[in-house]
């Protein structure tokens, strides 16, 4: 699976067949550390959206950057902006955790 293409989103169809893959990926998590409490996805590089400008060093942009939040919202405007900074495959998860726990993980807690 490849995320060569332009476009900023994934489905969670995609990002299932990307986490199986077992491709060097990085999943980083964009929500605060009260969302994660609630639920969250194993694997994950956590960065909080407003620390990361100052932790951008966590990441690398020779592999892919998968951004997650809540319902998609900040997690697009993480990868246009990471894209912006160099992570040229930075895309967002389309409906955040909250699309994740309703089509693939129901076990996860929503909120």
């Amino acid at each position: 699976m490849s995320l060569a293409d332009d476009k900023l989103e994934i489905d969670t169809d995609t990002l299932r067949e990307l986490r199986d893959s077992g491709d060097d990926i990085q999943f980083v998590d964009i929500r605060d550390d009260w969302e994660r409490d609630i639920c969250s996805l194993s694997g994950t590089i956590d960065i909080p959206m407003a620390r990361l400008p100052n932790e951008l060093d966590r990441l690398s942009t020779d592999t892919p950057v998968i951004v997650l939040c809540h319902h998609g919202i900040r997690s697009m405007q993480a990868a246009a902006w990471l894209r912006q900074q160099g992570f040229a495959g930075a895309v967002s998860v389309h409906g955040g955790i909250d699309a994740w726990a309703r089509r693939i993980d129901p076990t996860l807690a929503l909120y």
